[in-house]
């Protein structure tokens, strides 16, 4: 058991290096391409390594005041100047990932076109929920637009969504859950016609779309240079392979990036001007993006993209040799969502029978007719027959266990449960009888927790990952 003491004396250091490597030996490997989500890895160690060590040159950096380290303003002008080069212009700001570079674009959104009432943010259901956090967190009312057959957002429902309180029209490229383009120029113009600012989702895909173009690909247009379109945002710590955390939201002009900022002079001490969310931040992010994206340069993300979509189709081609699973829609960046054809066959259970053995594959619950299914982000270093092989298995295993027996009645009991009534603790009782047990440090099998989730609608969802996220950290 951990103290709740910090220790008298300072203990030795590597005495605490050995002991935060105990603790990393539960996590999920970052490397290797087991890892189907969440991390991004070029298979290249120098590249790695190097931007370890532009990381730590930064490290105490404080980007609180750019007069005062004028490192991050010249890093930062290089940065933005390259996304920008590959993504049709603009100018833009480094954040610390896709939300807040989406909750910049909504605050410049807002800003810009002032309402009566409550702004409103119009996306489509497969749009991030970074763009749901941003309204939550800023004040705006979401108005959902539907997804056709193939995962794309409506250019018509968008039209008949907009009011006089719109601010902001969302499109993706990709969205993240089955990797399909929205269609961009449709959305943008229509936003435009409206006179409403259009931003474009590119976190996932903006920096590996534009090399797959170069690389001969059919790719749609999507960025800055898609009349309407007039924010984008685009994560440099996926298929930039930086580390966490790098992105750029680029703006069409500087007036709506100045929108974006914020100020205070409401007191008296020093001057307060923040490009972005966080006001004090390392520039270590920063200058591990800059080191990375100059180490790996145009021909290296070139092949990089090119090898990653490569095994994207090689996996969809073997799914479809594998009985009773079916990609959904058409992937045009390399991201594969798999769905069951079979009433018999979980994919909460295989994704299970996956972590066993030694496999992550990322469960993405059902939404608005879109079934359940298990979401593969591939990367260069993607070991698809490898993967495919565990997949296989993975699936054989799970057929014959069978989908997860969930109580009867446990779903209405969680409905109608009051939640407010449970301390942590009780919480966590609560979990322990469907066999999540966040105290006793074993692995979780989450096909149960998952089928009970995916079984409720998305508020109830919500309130319980709020009180299971409570209860694994008290």
């Amino acid at each position: 058991m951990p103290s709740e003491r910090l220790p008298e004396a300072g203990r030795p250091g590597a005495e605490l290096l050995d002991e935060l490597a105990g603790l990393r030996g539960a996590d999920l490997p970052v490397r290797g391409g087991q890892v189907t989500a969440y991390v991004y890895d070029t298979g290249r160690e120098a590249v790695h390594d190097l931007a370890a060590t532009a990381y730590q040159e930064m490290l105490e950096v404080n980007c609180l005041d750019p007069t005062a380290f004028p490192s991050i303003v010249a890093l930062e002008r290089q940065i933005v100047g390259w996304v920008a080069d590959k993504l049709g212009g603009g100018t833009g700001i480094f954040t610390s990932g896709g939300t807040e570079s989406i909750m910049l674009a909504v605050k410049a959104a807002r800003d810009a076109r002032q309402v009566e009432g409550t702004p409103q943010l119009v996306l489509p259901a497969t749009a991030h929920p970074a763009f749901h956090k941003a309204a939550h967190y800023l004040g705006l009312e979401v108005v959902h637009v539907p997804v056709d057959d193939a995962f794309r957002a409506d250019p018509a429902a968008t039209a008949a969504a907009l009011t006089p309180r719109t601010v902001l029209v969302v499109a993706s490229a990709p969205s993240y859950p089955q990797g399909v383009m929205d269609p961009v120029p449709e959305i943008a113009s229509i936003a435009a016609s409206a006179g409403v600012p259009c931003h474009v989702d590119a976190c996932v895909g903006g920096w590996v779309l534009p090399w797959l173009r170069d690389a001969g690909r059919d790719v749609p247009p999507f960025d800055l240079s898609v009349p309407g379109v007039t924010s984008l945002s685009c994560d440099l710590h996926k298929y930039g392979y930086s580390p966490k955390g790098a992105s750029v939201v680029l703006f069409a002009d500087e007036s709506l990036r100045r929108r974006a900022y914020f100020a205070s002079a409401e007191w008296p001490g020093y001057t307060v001007i923040n490009a972005g969310v966080q006001s004090s931040k390392s520039a270590g992010p920063l200058g591990a993006a800059w080191a990375t994206l100059m180490a790996v340069g145009a021909g290296g993300y070139r092949d990089l993209a090119e090898s990653a979509m490569a095994a994207a189709e090689r996996l969809a081609a073997g799914v479809a040799g594998i009985p009773g699973l079916r990609v959904l829609g058409e992937p045009a960046a390399p991201l594969v969502a798999v769905a069951s054809t079979d009433p018999a066959l979980d994919v909460f259970v295989v994704a299970d029978e996956a972590r066993a053995r030694g496999w992550f594959f990322q469960p993405q619950l059902s939404y608005q007719g879109i079934p359940p299914n298990l979401h593969f982000t591939l990367t260069g270093v993607s070991d698809v027959d490898a993967l495919l092989a565990a997949l296989a298995d993975a699936v054989k295993a799970a057929r014959a266990a069978g989908p997860p027996d969930v109580p009867s009645g446990l779903v209405d009991a969680l409905a109608g449960l009051d939640l407010d009534s449970l301390d942590d603790a009780g919480f966590a009782g609560l979990l322990a009888s469907v066999g999540v047990d966040l105290a006793g440090g074993a692995e979780p099998e989450m096909a149960m927790v998952n089928a009970i989730l995916d079984a409720l609608p998305p508020t109830t969802r919500e309130a319980l990952l709020i009180r299971f996220l409570s209860a694994l950290y008290t």
